[in-house]
């Protein structure tokens, strides 16, 4: 994300409501319109096939298929994301720019390779469906590990607008694509699904292809022992294995869920509440770029380039001092502006639920689920300036914590009964969140002796 700090400088520049509105806008979408645009686009998908009188179960059937496809693909390449995100970084500072897409086509092949071997032992051991809709899985599986190693490649160009642009025309096609193959029952809508995703990814690969020139047509140089950072691995798989760790839980509980295909199992009890409630994290997100990708990035820039420079120690106390004021500016801004949202929403749930045609049962959950993706908010904050800091093991430990906490207590909600349904999640994110304050603290604390110390 780094790179957006240097757009939405550029239109903070303008120094006018308009300016802050159009920054808070820009970063609303590059941060939430991904996301939006994919489960929007797959609702759609599901409601046009219910209008075209397609049986509810075949619906079901694809919705939770698409959700497992998304869940597994990010927990297996989450780690790989950071830690190649970080080889490409590295290589851009040494300007070793044709070393950059020999790697990424060798980055891919292993991915391709791992999900297909991975995709294929599990759909062939654990389905007993068609072979036509176990092929479809396995190929839109492989597509969506490929894809979001190339977002995050996108991201690293800055190309934030073509990433929209692209998205858009992707999922528009695979809306459209899903009303013409509509015939074609569960089949049809999986295959729509994979040539929305596969023109993504093309197009995407294309984009790529434009920017970075090479002579080499593949190459491994990330798997160099000195070039892998076995902590960005790691994080990557607890962070994204600790969002979706209490869904699986809740799945796989036989009190909890039921069956929908094959092994896969949903929880309409859980299920539904906590994606309305991650629908609320627009406005966190879009504070959370504007202040920590411009005002904090500006201060830490600066503050390490006069430590670069030989600046004296009262200069750069004087930069950090500025840099933690608005680390805590930032975290306050995002607090206000995420507290008013869960508060309004809180004001009007029974109304939206009511418009949405879901039961008024549903709210305690709802509610503590706008907590807790509120809270998620801040943390991924936290993270983000730990990754700034340079302190990975810091970050490590606080995404593990985050998976055996959420685990923990979410086994511990079910055992106590549906009352205490999403609290496990919620407080799991409030201790990590406490504990990374401390951390943060800690670590702004030492901030010279470690730099002019350790690192000498």
């Amino acid at each position: 994300m780094a790179g957006i700090g240097f757009e939405l400088r550029k239109i903070l520049s303008r120094d006018s409501y308009t300016a802050t509105l159009h920054a808070y806008v820009y970063a609303g979408l590059i941060s939430s319109g991904p996301w939006v645009l994919s489960i929007v686009s797959v609702m759609l998908v599901g409601i046009l096939s219910l209008s075209l009188l397609m049986p509810e179960m075949l619906v079901r059937q694809f919705l939770i298929s698409v959700t497992y496809l998304m869940a597994t693909s990010l927990i297996l390449t989450g780690g790989l994301q950071l830690f190649f995100t970080r080889f490409v970084s590295d290589r851009l500072f040494e300007r070793k720019f044709t070393r950059i897409l020999p790697n990424l086509v060798g980055v891919l092949l292993l991915v391709t390779l791992t999900a297909g071997i991975l995709g294929t032992l599990l759909l062939w051991a654990l389905f007993d469906e068609p072979l036509t809709y176990r092929l479809l899985v396995l190929a839109n599986f492989v597509t969506l590990c490929n894809l979001w190693l190339v977002i995050i490649f996108l991201s690293g160009m800055k190309a934030y607008n073509r990433i929209l642009l692209v998205m858009l025309v992707g999922y528009s096609l695979m809306v459209v694509s899903a009303f013409l193959l509509s015939f074609m029952g569960l089949n049809g809508l999986l295959l729509a699904l994979l040539m929305g995703h596969g023109s993504l990814l093309f197009i995407y690969l294309y984009d790529i292809l434009r920017e970075y020139r090479s002579d080499t047509l593949v190459a491994f140089d990330f798997l160099d022992k000195r070039q892998v950072f076995t902590s960005l691995l790691l994080t990557g798989l607890c962070y994204n294995l600790g969002i979706w760790i209490d869904k699986f839980i809740f799945w796989f509980n036989p009190g909890t869920s039921s069956a929908v295909i094959g092994p896969m199992r949903s929880s309409v009890l859980y299920d539904l509440p906590i994606f309305l409630a991650y629908l609320a994290i627009i406005p966190g997100m879009a504070v959370f770029l504007v202040r920590i990708e411009t005002d904090f990035a500006q201060w830490y820039d600066r503050l390490f380039r006069a430590i670069r420079e030989g600046e004296t120690l009262q200069h750069i106390g004087q930069l950090k001092v500025e840099m933690t004021l608005s680390i805590r500016q930032g975290l306050l801004e995002i607090c206000k502006v995420q507290g008013l949202t869960v508060v309004l929403l809180f004001l009007f749930a029974p109304q939206l639920l009511e418009w949405l045609g879901i039961s008024s049962y549903y709210l305690p959950l709802f509610y503590i689920d706008l907590v807790g993706v509120s809270i998620q908010v801040v943390f991924m904050a936290l993270l983000n300036v730990f990754f700034y800091l340079d302190k990975r093991a810091i970050v490590l430990k606080l995404c593990v914590m985050f998976v055996l906490l959420n685990a923990a207590l979410t086994l511990l909600s079910l055992y106590m009964g549906p009352s205490f349904f999403g609290y496990g999640f919620t407080l799991s994110l409030l201790i990590c969140v406490l504990v990374a304050l401390q951390q943060l603290s800690r670590a702004l604390d030492d901030l010279e002796y470690e730099t002019f110390m350790l690192r000498n």
